[in-house]
């Protein structure tokens, strides 16, 4: 059975950890699981406390790079930066936010890299690359379509700003690349279209992505990957897959059958994005580019 929100709520307030943070499961505070949870309690009245101690922790972790790293432990900034940069906009002090910003503007994949694709001509090969810049799980390396969406979602809040030049070309080439990972049944998967000369399939959590970051967007494309959502949705069974289709299409403004439920949720990311979805189910969807950066 579906969890009521109050319930859902109740769960993340009760998991948060001493320190202000929370953890995937179990272990200490990590940077993904502190942003999600951050953003489902949103404005919650029962969850201030929390709140103001979850944003406590983010802004304390950031590094003097302006990104952030998965957990303390780790010495180096990463995708995580758009989570806590979405988790933290209208939280915080605007400095923090535009470090975090101007972190992301500086990354791009290795693989779009003119250095890169020359080597892998001279080296006879013809591997399923990017020109397009997008964003990697960790820097300077391979561009995958989570982090790419991600940061494409974050960087819209900084649309109308100072950094609005930059904004808009990363964000061109982020929606340039999302299009160029299109897989033949109309969604997408982690980044590759196709693996070892085959056409792959697309997954239900990075379709639900790819359609986030594309929210706004009158490409007549977009119908195939909306009906592959559709799709997924009604096969998935894994609870951060419903909850980034839902996501998804309700940012394109497509209904969801009520019969949708989400299976057992045992993680905190879990929790999070299956409340995060029911927000916005009732109209409150934290995702929307409406909210920007102050």
């Amino acid at each position: 059975m579906h969890e009521g929100r109050s319930v859902t709520v109740s769960r993340l307030l009760a998991a948060q950890y001493p320190d202000g943070g929370w953890g995937f499961s179990r272990g200490s505070s990590a940077t993904e699981p502190t942003a999600l949870a951050l953003l489902a309690l949103g404005s919650d009245p029962g969850a201030g406390d929390a709140c103001a101690r979850g944003t406590s922790w983010l802004v304390s972790h950031q590094r003097p790079d302006g990104g952030w790293a998965p957990r303390p432990a780790v010495r180096q900034s990463t995708y995580v930066t758009s989570l806590a940069l979405l988790a933290l906009d209208g939280r915080t002090e605007r400095d923090v936010l535009r470090r975090g910003a101007e972190w992301l503007l500086r990354q791009t994949n290795r693989d779009s890299s003119l250095i890169y694709r020359a080597r892998m001509f001279l080296l006879g090969a013809k591997p399923d690359v990017p020109s397009e810049q997008a964003w990697s799980w960790f820097p300077n390396t391979a561009g995958w379509l989570t982090p790419t969406a991600l940061a494409m979602l974050a960087l819209k809040r900084w649309r109308g700003t100072e950094l609005e030049a930059a904004v808009e070309r990363r964000l061109a080439n982020g929606e340039a690349y999302l299009w160029s990972r299109l897989c033949r049944d109309g969604g997408w998967n982690h980044g590759s279209s196709k693996a070892l000369g085959y056409e792959a399939d697309s997954y239900p959590e990075t379709t639900g992505q790819a359609l986030l970051a594309l929210q706004g967007t009158r490409d007549r494309r977009l119908e195939q990957p909306l009906a592959a959502a559709e799709r997924h949705l009604r096969r998935c069974r894994s609870a951060e897959g419903i909850a980034w289709l839902q996501l998804g299409l309700l940012a394109h403004g497509r209904s969801i059958p009520s019969s949708i439920a989400p299976p057992p949720l045992r993680t905190i990311p879990e929790i999070a994005l299956s409340l995060l979805a029911t927000r916005a189910l009732r109209g409150d969807h934290v995702f929307l580019e409406a909210s920007r950066a102050a």
